[in-house]
């Protein structure tokens, strides 16, 4: 198979966050968990969070939803790949991405899975995640959404160059620092 090349940038307009939010009311998770075009519109459109897309020529491939405010800051809102161009290292690209940009500042990056959602889990922990958590039927009757964490260590060992330290943390038994 053709190696896929992706440029990863910040979302640019309205009108790719109306291509991203009709992927998602035709997907799953998002069809079981109810989740339409408009409650997918509102979160890609709050200049709050950050939103990168993967593109290939001139197509959204797939897109990744930030969040890193609050308590979880670095935080998955969520991860699409567009349909047809599933299972080609797109979402790996995606996710490193993300975690290049939140460990500049943060030491943990979260997500929510759905317990549904097997091939989500597999992936995550793949990506190197750990599921830290569970929160039942938090989106739907039923279902639980599984909290998984990466982490470079905890928020007052490693806090990185924007909190103003650059104390030495662990990273699967290395040193390294907090960025």
């Amino acid at each position: 198979m053709k190696e896929i090349r992706v440029l990863i940038r910040r979302m640019r307009n309205r009108s790719e966050a109306e291509i991203c939010a009709r992927t998602l009311e035709t997907s799953e998770p998002w069809i079981t968990l109810r989740r339409g075009y408009k409650h997918s519109i509102k979160p890609l459109m709050d200049r709050t969070r950050e939103v990168y897309v993967a593109t290939e020529g001139a197509s959204i491939v797939g897109f990744v939803l930030l969040d890193v405010r609050g308590p979880f800051r670095g935080y998955i809102h969520l991860l699409c790949i567009m349909p047809e161009w599933r299972n080609r290292g797109i979402g790996a690209k995606l996710i490193q991405y993300v975690e290049r940009r939140v460990f500049r500042e943060h030491p943990n990056v979260f997500l929510c899975v759905s317990s549904f959602n097997r091939a989500a889990q597999r992936f995550y922990k793949r990506m190197g995640f750990k599921r830290v958590g569970t929160i039942p039927d938090y989106i739907v009757k039923g279902h639980s959404e599984y909290l998984m964490r990466k982490t470079r260590g905890p928020i007052n060992g490693c806090p990185g160059p924007a909190l103003g330290n650059d104390r030495k943390c662990e990273i699967k038994g290395r040193p390294t620092t907090g960025n």
